[in-house]
Parts: structure tokens; sequence; C-alpha cells
């Protein structure tokens, strides 16, 4: 009898530790389960449940369903999330560091956009330490190009237009072009167009096979202006509280992911196009005088942010060019 107890208390105290060693984590991404960043992030979870012998759970919550994209950087940073994914640009007035990669015609392909990503890399590091994070990786958007109906041959032909602004860099080019900046987020984005909110925005193939924009917009511009990153943060005590272990497994999951993301990233993006335009959009090359338009609009941004980055700016530039 005392053998049974004594065997029945020892596979309660086995079971018990199981429990006590396995760790649960939450993932909010703004982004519903189609998008390439998201199957990616599908893919992460499993991979870091297999390399850490089921010790890290992660739960994925996509499409906004935990917090909206502008919440997940405070929601990690505050360790109500431990894990989350952020478009970088999209917090480009906290940092000037967060907008670099969203400045139009500065790096407009996947190799440039990497080598921009390597150039900026230890200066996100070390910003997102300060602020009690580490970025496990980052993955490309496809480059962005502009939806709209109407007829667009030069910059003054934006003039007007209900533009989404997602973030600071895409209003600050909507105010430069004359464009009416409204701030809507990639959830929102449908509505917002059904509703006749917006009527035309700057984003990537991907976002507009995502949100059907092709119901709405028949025209897209592949000016191919920039490739805007997500990075996936994680809470610093978080990981700390991890075993040595565990984290390994992570950071392993996360190299996987960010090789993985960046090739998808490529490879996808032809299929977008070849997606909206199978679904009734005209894809349009810019002309040469809407392409000189938006390169001038470039050049300001990027004065503009070296005056803001001061000599960490120029050393990731300089950095860039090297490369």
């Amino acid at each position: 009898m005392f053998k049974r107890i004594a065997l029945y208390a020892g596979l309660g105290l086995a079971f018990s530790s199981a429990a006590m060693a396995q760790t649960k984590w939450d993932l909010p991404s703004a982004y519903p389960a189609s998008n390439f960043h998201v199957e990616n992030l599908t893919q992460f979870v499993k991979e870091v449940d297999e390399l850490s012998g089921g010790k890290l759970k992660i739960t994925l919550h996509n499409n906004a369903s935990l917090y909206k994209a502008p919440e997940i950087k405070r929601a990690v940073q505050g360790n109500q999330a431990q894990i989350g994914e952020i478009l970088l640009t999209n917090f480009a007035n906290e940092a000037p560091i967060y907008e670099l990669d969203g400045l139009p015609f500065l790096a407009t392909g996947y190799d440039a956009s990497f080598k921009l990503y390597q150039a900026q890399k230890p200066y996100l590091e070390k910003k997102f330490e300060s602020q009690g994070m580490m970025m496990l990786y980052a993955v490309a958007w496809p480059p962005q190009g502009i939806f709209a109906n109407k007829d667009i041959k030069q910059i003054s032909d934006m003039k007007g237009l209900k533009w989404r602004a997602y973030s600071p860099v895409t209003a600050k080019i909507a105010e430069i072009v004359g464009a009416q900046p409204v701030t809507v987020q990639q959830a929102e984005l449908a509505q917002a167009l059904a509703t006749g909110v917006i009527d035309s925005y700057m984003s990537s193939g991907s976002t507009g096979y995502d949100t059907k924009t092709y119901e709405y917009i028949k025209k897209f511009y592949d000016t191919q202006a920039w490739l805007p990153k997500n990075a996936i943060l994680v809470n610093k005590k978080a990981f700390d509280a991890l075993d040595a272990d565990t984290q390994a497994a992570l950071k392993k999951a996360g190299a996987q992911a960010e090789e993985r993301g960046w090739k998808v990233s490529r490879e996808k993006n032809e299929w977008y196009k070849e997606q909206l335009k199978a679904n009734g959009m005209e894809i349009i090359q810019p002309t040469v005088e809407l392409k000189e338009g938006l390169s001038v609009v470039g050049k300001r941004m990027l004065d503009d942010w070296l005056k803001k980055a001061g000599p960490e700016g120029e050393a990731i530039i300089a950095a860039y060019k090297k490369q």
C-alpha cells in the first residue's frame, strides 16, 4: 500500500516538474493567416517547440486579434506578450533607426535591402536592448508600389488622393505629394476601401492580395520604392528566464525563420503580382517622370532623416554604401 502511494506521489511529482518546466509565450501579429510573414511565424513556432523539446510553447495570435499593430511593441516591452512582430516603420516617430528602411529609393531590391539591414542591424539591436528587448530576426516585405484607380504618370497626379497612411513614413510621403493621409492599419484596410475612407495607398503586392484590394482598386504601379521590414522582438527578461538550451533553440529557430523569410519574400513577390493580375488588376510599370519624382521625394526624406539621425545615421549610410 505504502509502495503504491509512493509510486503515485512520484508520478505526480514527475508530471508537476514537467509542467513547471514548460514555458508558454504569446506572439501577436497584425497580419492574416494567409500572409507569408504569418506562414513563416507558424513554421517558426513549430520549430521552437521541436528544438526546445517542448519546453517553450508559443501561441501565435494573428490578424491583430490580441493587439493591434501599433500596440505590439509596447506589449512586448511591458512583457504582456513575451514575443511579437512589428513593422519597423510604424515607429519612425519614436526613433530615426525605425524609419530608415521606409525611405523611398534608398534600397529598392532584395540585395540592396539586405545590405541595408546588415548596416542598420547593430543599431537596431542596441536600440531594442535599451528598451528591454532583443531582436530575434527581421524579414523584408516585397517592394512597395502604389495602388490607385487614378492614372498616375507623375507625382503631381497624386495630389488629392485619399491616401492610406499606416506609418509616419507613408504619412510623410502623402504630405510631400499633396495627398490626404488617413491612418488605416492592414486589418482595417478592406473596410476602409469598401467605404471610401481611402482610395489609394502604397504597399506591397502581398498586402494587395491579402486584403483583396483588387475588389476596389484596379491599378498597381510597380514602383519598387522600398522594402520595409518586419522584426520579431522578444522581451529580454522573458528570454533571460529561459534555460540556456531553450535560449539556443529560440535563437536557432529565429535564424532559420530569417533565412526562410527573405527567400520566400523574394519568391512570392512575382506570385503576388500574378494573383493581382488574375483578379483583374492592371500591373503598371511607372513612367520615367513618376520614378524621377519619387526619387526626389526619397532624396528629400533621406536628407531630413540624416539631420535627425546625426552621426549614427551617417555611419549607417556609410556602412551600407561600402558593401
